[in-house]
C-alpha cells in the first residue's frame, strides 16, 4: 500500500520584497539624505556646521508646536488652533514685561495659563458638548486670532513702544528670558521636549492608553481606560507645547508680532503626518514628528539656498503634506 508522504506545512514562507511598504518606512528618511547630497553639491556651505545649526533652530518651534499637534492626533483628535494659541501666548509674555514690568517666571506662568484655558474649552466643547474637534479648533483658531489681536490693540509689542495714551512703555524684557531662543538653548530646549514626549507617548501606561483610544475608542471604553479624561488631557497637552513653541518665539525675536504663531501651524501638522510613517510606526509618535520637522527645515533651508523665492516655499511644503497624507491614509486602508 502506497502511503504518501504529508506535505509539511510548517514550511516559513519567504517573504517577498514590497518595495511601497520600505518606501512607507524609510522613505522619509532616504528623502532627508537625497536632499542632503543635492543641496551640498550645489552649495558647498549648506553642510557646514553653521548651517546645520541654524536649520536645527529654525525647525525647533515648529517641532515643539508640532509635539502638540501629535499628541492630539494620538487620541484620533486634530488640533488647528495651535497656532493662534502660540500668538497668543507670544502676546501675553511680551505684554507682561513691556507693559506690567513683571519678571521672567509670572511672564510664563501667565502665557501658560491662558494657552491651558484655551485647551480647557477646546476639551469641554469637543468632549462634552460632542462638537467634532476639527470643527471646534478651527472656530477656536479665528476666535482666539481675534482676542489676541484685541488684546494688542492690532499692534506689535515690544521694549519702548507708543502706549495708547502716548507715552512709551517702560518695562523690559530680561536678559534671562532673552536667552531662552539662543543657541543652544533653544535646540535643547526641542530636543528635551521631544524626548520626554517620545518616552511618554511609548514607554508610560498613559501614552499607551493615548493609542488605544486612537485606534479603537470603543474598545478602549470596554476596556475600563476613562477616554474622556484621556482626551482632556490630549488637547490640555497640545496648548501647553503650542504655549512653549510661541514664548520661545517671543525670546527669539523679542516682539510680539500680530499672529506671529499662524505661519507655524501648516508646517507643524506637515510635520505631524510625516512622522507617521518614519520606520514604519504607522501612527503619531514624537521621533517621527521631528524627523518630519528635519525634512521641512532642510527643504526651506536649501531651497533659500539656491535663491528659490519666498512665495514659491507654500507650493513646496503643500506638496510634502499632501504626499505624506497621501502615504499614510493609504497604508491605513490597505
Amino acid at each position: 500500500m502506497n502511503v504518501s508522504n504529508p506535505v509539511p506545512t510548517n514550511i516559513p514562507q519567504k517573504k517577498s520584497f514590497d518595495l511601497f511598504d520600505f518606501l512607507y518606512k524609510y522613505g522619509t528618511i532616504i528623502t532627508i539624505i537625497v536632499l542632503i547630497a543635492v543641496f551640498a553639491l550645489s552649495n558647498p556651505s549648506f553642510i557646514q556646521g553653521n548651517n546645520i545649526v541654524n536649520i536645527l533652530r529654525s525647525i525647533s518651534i515648529v517641532t515643539i508646536i508640532a509635539i502638540g499637534i501629535t499628541i492630539s492626533l494620538s487620541v484620533n483628535g486634530f488640533d488647528l488652533s495651535v497656532g493662534s494659541v502660540a500668538s497668543l501666548s507670544n502676546a501675553v509674555v511680551i505684554s507682561m514685561f513691556v507693559w506690567f514690568s513683571q519678571n521672567t517666571a509670572v511672564a510664563i506662568f501667565s502665557a501658560i495659563v491662558a494657552a491651558l484655558i484655551v485647551g480647557a474649552l477646546n476639551s469641554f466643547m469637543i468632549v462634552k458638548m460632542k462638537i467634532p474637534d476639527m470643527l471646534m479648533t478651527l472656530a477656536m483658531m479665528f476666535i482666539i486670532q481675534g482676542i489676541s489681536l484685541t488684546y494688542t490693540k492690532g499692534a506689535s509689542v515690544s521694549q519702548n513702544m507708543v502706549m495708547p495714551d502716548g507715552t512709551f512703555s517702560t518695562g523690559v524684557i530680561s536678559q534671562m528670558f532673552s536667552k531662552i531662543g539662543q543657541v543652544p538653548w533653544i535646540i535643547i530646549i526641542m530636543i528635551f521636549v521631544v524626548a520626554v514626549v517620545h518616552v511618554f507617548l511609548t514607554y508610560t501606561k498613559h501614552g499607551r492608553y493615548m493609542y488605544v483610544i486612537g485606534g479603537n475608542i470603543e474598545a478602549a471604553r470596554l476596556s475600563g481606560i476613562p477616554v474622556n479624561k484621556y482626551k482632556v488631557a490630549a488637547y490640555l497637552l497640545s496648548a501647553f507645547f503650542a504655549a512653549i513653541g510661541g514664548i520661545v518665539l517671543a525670546s527669539r525675536v523679542m516682539t510680539a508680532e500680530i499672529n506671529a504663531g499662524a505661519p507655524y501651524l501648516m508646517d507643524s501638522v506637515a510635520a505631524a503626518f510625516i512622522g507617521f510613517s518614519v520606520l514604519g510606526a504607522g501612527k503619531p509618535n514624537a521621533f517621527g514628528t521631528f524627523v518630519g520637522a528635519v525634512l521641512i527645515g532642510i527643504l526651506q533651508n536649501g531651497l533659500v539656498m539656491m535663491s528659490v523665492p519666498y512665495y514659491a516655499m507654500d507650493i513646496v511644503k503643500g506638496t510634502v503634506l499632501a504626499f505624506a497624507l497621501a502615504l499614510t491614509y493609504y497604508k491605513q486602508k490597505h
